[in-house]
């Protein structure tokens, strides 16, 4: 057994476990030493595909923008589900990390004057979206690890997958970790752990988000003892562009462009007459599903899928060429349409977890309302700090990744300075959990059976079931049905076989071991969207389609049985603005 140790791990490589990483090495003065553990190789991570741009309060003499305004916008976007204590500290340290990747290097879009240039985006009530082109996720990951690379205490780990959580005494130990190149499970030991795994929208088939969003993070902590929070908000993103679900982004309707269905009617000005297509994504994404099941859109003739149009022609080819480049290289790549000349075919996709791991306002992760787990923490979209609520705003994402990046680096940093080694010990936990996790990924599935279940059949049903059940709109019967298909899919997947016998590179192994984290998750998210019989943000019955204040103002935790999961509840914290209806 290979057991490396570190003062701090970090399970993840994008925005938010880098800035964690660089934080955590500036607070200790490089004194400590890092981990970061990254499935992928680093820049790999997902959050190099986020392409519109990352808010903050950055001018607001000059554009009237306050802090106030970001966090109204916030809660009203999340339909009153986010806790306002969370947003105001967010809204407060947004600008200071935009600032602070500007010194590092980002090279932002510029207004002529020199200031840092920002965008209209859904549900924000002024421009305050600051963006490089559309690839503003890739220019901010790049900035982040060319500065990480400078730290001489931070060692990064590519290509390695945790594959559980070791806790002991109700501390996090560390991670058992399968080193992807070599074909061999180790065991990382730190005083202090920060997960920042990112979402899990590939429990979906049509989906903005890459192969590599399976959850892990999420489904270990589920099964280690740790609640999940919100998990029935899954966002739907209007713009995936047909027939792949790759992202439009939001910046394409920020710039200007507007949607438009078979008849070519600009249809949003009956959904949101005030904000039209910047409206919150929740209300265009139904918008868009309503005009096509009301026959108002269009059929995709090979997939059969529904569509509407995003009209960008009238922005001209200079505006598109300098705002929206990666935007019209993908359209013309993907499906061979120059949006200079024509319009996209887009419909909503599964795009972003609002919820996650439980976690508290600064991301220390938490057993139920009152108990921590102590040395851990949680950053990015892994977890749920109750920031986004039903509805996460757009832009809003880059800015907590960053935000919580460094609250997150900063305390558990802090910990690992004054924390017992005993926590670095091998004990029998570890070397039992070693043990069984060795036996479980290359015993078991690894071993040949008759009748053994083929795992990408699996997954192919899996993403059916929530493509279909478990979409924009959801009722209790399609959740019924979404339940016992998945909990048949977790009976199937317990014999499930790794074709591929080698040990070095096996993306098979890999992607078995992922597709047993979806399922867990798709578990979760069914049985908390069925037990909210109300509509707030993403989360819309249709049996049940107006938001309950009464019943439902309230986090939703689910904890792990061998059952199923166990629902909870707990309330949502409000200080300033009370909950009202949304209207744009």
């Amino acid at each position: 057994m290979e057991v490396l140790k570190y003062d701090l791990l970090i399970l993840g490589s994008g925005l938010a476990g880098l800035r964690a990483a660089i934080q955590a090495a500036i607070v200790s003065k490089e004194k400590i030493r890092i981990a970061v553990i990254s499935k992928l190789h680093a820049m790999r991570s997902h959050s190099v595909a986020a392409e519109g741009g990352i808010a903050g309060v950055l001018y607001p003499e000059a554009t009237g923008d306050s802090l106030d305004l970001h966090a109204y916008d916030t809660v009203k976007g999340s339909d009153f589900l986010a806790d306002q204590d969370v947003v105001e500290l967010f809204v407060r340290f947004a600008p200071e990390e935009l600032k602070f990747l500007d010194h590092l290097g980002v090279p932002w879009s510029r207004t002529p004057d020199g200031r840092i240039a920002q965008r209209m985006f859904g549900g924000m009530s002024i421009p305050r979206t600051a963006y490089a082109a559309d690839k503003t996720g890739f220019f901010i990951m790049s900035t982040l690890y060319d500065n990480v690379l400078r730290f001489e205490n931070i060692d990064i780990y590519h290509e390695h997958m945790a594959t559980s959580l070791i806790m002991e005494n109700g501390y996090v130990k560390g991670f058992t970790v399968l080193d992807l190149k070599e074909g061999v499970l180790k065991v990382f030991l730190g005083k202090a752990s920060i997960i920042a795994t990112g979402g899990a929208a590939r429990i979906y088939g049509f989906t903005t988000v890459s192969s590599s969003v399976t959850g892990d993070g999420a489904a270990m902590s589920y099964r280690a003892g740790i609640p999940l929070k919100d998990m029935e908000f899954m966002q739907f993103h209007p713009t995936g562009i047909v027939p792949s679900g790759i992202l439009i982004t939001e910046a394409a309707r920020g710039e200007g462009g507007y949607l438009i269905n078979r008849s070519g009617e600009r249809f949003m000005s009956r959904y949101a007459p005030q904000r039209m297509e910047v409206a919150p994504r929740d209300i265009v994404a139904r918008a868009i599903v309503r005009e096509i099941q009301e026959g108002r859109g269009f059929i995709h003739e090979e997939s059969g899928l529904g569509y509407v149009h995003l009209d960008l022609r009238h922005l001209g080819e200079e505006k598109i060429n300098t705002r929206l480049p990666f935007i019209r290289e993908l359209s013309k790549k993907l499906i061979n349409v120059d949006p200079v000349h024509e319009p996209i075919p887009v419909r909503p996709t599964a795009h972003y977890t609002m919820g996650g791991i439980h976690a508290d306002t600064y991301g220390h992760i938490m057993f139920n309302s009152t108990d921590y787990v102590p040395n851990l923490w949680g950053a990015g979209e892994a977890v749920a700090t109750s920031l986004h609520g039903a509805n996460r705003l757009g832009s809003n994402s880059l800015a907590e990744c960053v935000v919580w990046g460094r609250f997150t680096g900063e305390s558990a940093a802090r910990y690992a300075e004054n924390a017992s080694s005993s926590l670095l010990e091998v004990s029998s936990t570890v070397e039992e959990i070693f043990k069984r996790e060795e036996k479980r990924l290359f015993d078991q599935m690894f071993k040949p059976e008759l009748n053994a279940e083929d795992p990408y059949i699996i997954r192919q049903e899996l993403w059916r079931t929530m493509d279909t059940y478990v979409y924009v709109f959801r009722d209790e019967k399609g959740l019924l049905e979404a339940g016992r298909i998945v909990r048949d899919l977790k009976d199937r997947f317990s014999r499930v076989r790794v074709d591929d016998k080698s040990r070095k590179y096996n993306m098979n192994l890999k992607e078995v071991i992922e597709l047993g984290n979806m399922l867990d998750i798709a578990e979760v998210v069914i049985v908390s969207a069925l037990a909210r019989t109300e509509s707030r943000g993403a989360h819309y019955r249709t049996d049940y389609p107006k938001r309950d204040d009464v019943n439902w103002l309230k986090h939703t935790l689910a904890y792990y049985t061998p059952e199923g999961p166990r629902l909870d509840y707990i309330p949502v914290r409000i200080t300033r603005w009370k909950p009202e209806e949304r209207k744009y």
